[in-house]
């Protein structure tokens, strides 16, 4: 008995190792010798600054940032702001990583504009007496000549996972309107959300066993799957009615630790990110059923949090390079900071691709970021990597979310556990 038992656990340490041991090696057993920072645009020092709260520090933790766009009567982009979800409170209250110790402050939405670079708090109007606010992802769609946007958020709030559905009226911007808590039994770990339309979403689900558990079985199960790379993660596709109505299907299964989730802009493919696996998915979408087909995987070289396709289709993917230094800040140690690294990932023409991917792997890339991601993995076939912004954490820490605008090429950084907003302007 205890021999089988001896080899069952052989067989699964070395399947684990072969399907994660780049993982192991470059952001679980090594620090990356990453810069104290790195912009692509030019001297981080001069071409990039941190919007805070300074009266309030409200700006803090947070976790996802979305563009929303306003668009004239023909279509075309008139305005856009930058949305941020934040919670100073995750060190206390985090239903991923943990803990669970005090979920009472409620976390914030803040509204920045890129064209002067003004920043206000949005307040949550006619929300529920009572009700936690605890915004993890999000997406808004945008306004269509002066419209009110139905906006989304991830709400881990105290007793379970909701998702939290408001309005923002152009004229009053400083102002999101509550209009109803949309729940299922299906929301059992829900992270990242990308809007198919006004009323109709792809969420992602990052865990099947989840730290609400009861003890000790919370504080065990989910970090075994997210250490084992269990593939027990998956993505939805959500509608919903105008009396609230939920439609739910499976989109994607088998997905170890499902995150960020984003559309193309054309809304031919679907991103899918696996924060343990350390890749990203790509699924080709069926844009009138939302139905998905596996299409290719994309390894990165860190731990991948939220991804978002710019407008040039182009994703641009966030994440932590170091878990254990991740954990270190979660866990409030003196001293203790997390490194970021942001990465364009953008399909290679078919005319300019390589013939087979051995070679492609000789291929050199990413050649101008202090640490390329070429010392961590070999050139692929169908896309090219280019690192955007990097820190070993002195300057920024624990990057999430990256936003690019394409006309202007500016930067938007937030981190899990770091204050404000970091901006990068060409």
């Amino acid at each position: 008995m205890f021999f089988k038992a001896a080899t069952g656990l052989t067989v699964l340490l070395a399947a684990f190792l072969y399907r994660s041991g780049r993982v192991a090696k470059h952001n679980f057993l090594n620090v990356p010798a990453l810069p104290d920072a790195y912009y692509v645009g030019g001297n981080w020092s001069e071409h990039c600054s941190v919007v805070k709260d300074e009266k309030a520090h409200t700006i803090n933790f947070c976790e996802d940032i979305t563009f929303w766009d306003h668009r004239d009567a023909e279509g075309r982009l008139s305005n856009r702001y930058v949305l941020l979800g934040c919670d100073p409170n995750r060190k206390a209250w985090n239903t991923v990583m943990g803990p669970l110790r005090d979920p009472e402050p409620r976390g914030y939405l803040w509204l920045y504009s890129t064209t002067d670079g003004s920043s206000h708090p949005v307040t949550l109007h006619n929300y529920p007496d009572g009700h936690d606010f605890h915004p993890l992802g999000m997406d808004i769609y945008p306004s269509e000549n002066g419209t009110p946007s139905n906006l989304f958020i991830v709400n881990h709030a105290r007793e379970r996972t909701t998702i939290e559905q408001f309005t923002i009226d152009p004229s009053r911007p400083e102002q999101a309107t509550y209009i109803r808590t949309l729940t299922s039994r299906y929301f059992v770990s829900p992270n990242a959300i990308a809007l198919t339309s006004a009323t109709s979403f792809y969420v992602s689900n990052d865990h099947l066993m989840t730290r609400r558990l009861p003890h000790p079985l919370g504080g065990v199960l989910p970090v075994f799957e997210s250490t084992a790379a269990l593939p027990l993660g998956w993505l939805a596709h959500v509608s919903i009615e105008d009396d609230g109505t939920l439609h739910h299907t499976f989109a994607a299964l088998g997905v170890p630790f499902a995150n960020g989730v984003s559309l193309s802009p054309d809304g031919s493919q679907v991103a899918l990110a696996s924060t343990t696996r350390a890749e990203v998915y790509f699924y080709d979408r069926d844009t009138m059923t939302n139905a998905l087909r596996f299409a290719d995987r994309m390894p990165v070289p860190f731990f991948v949090d939220n991804i978002v396709y710019d407008d040039s289709a182009s994703l641009i993917a966030t994440g932590h390079p170091h878990f254990l230094s991740l954990v270190a800040v979660a866990a409030n140690e003196t001293g203790a900071t997390a490194p970021s690294w942001a990465i364009s990932i953008s399909p290679i023409s078919k005319t300019t691709q390589f013939a087979s991917a051995n070679d492609a792997k000789g291929r050199t890339y990413d050649s101008r970021a202090p640490l390329s991601a070429s010392e961590f993995l070999p050139a692929t076939l169908n896309y090219e990597v280019e690192t955007v912004f990097q820190s070993n954490g002195s300057v920024f820490s624990s990057s999430s979310t990256t936003l690019r605008d394409s006309e202007s090429g500016t930067l938007y950084v937030v981190g899990l556990y770091e204050e404000g907003m970091m901006v990068c302007r060409p």
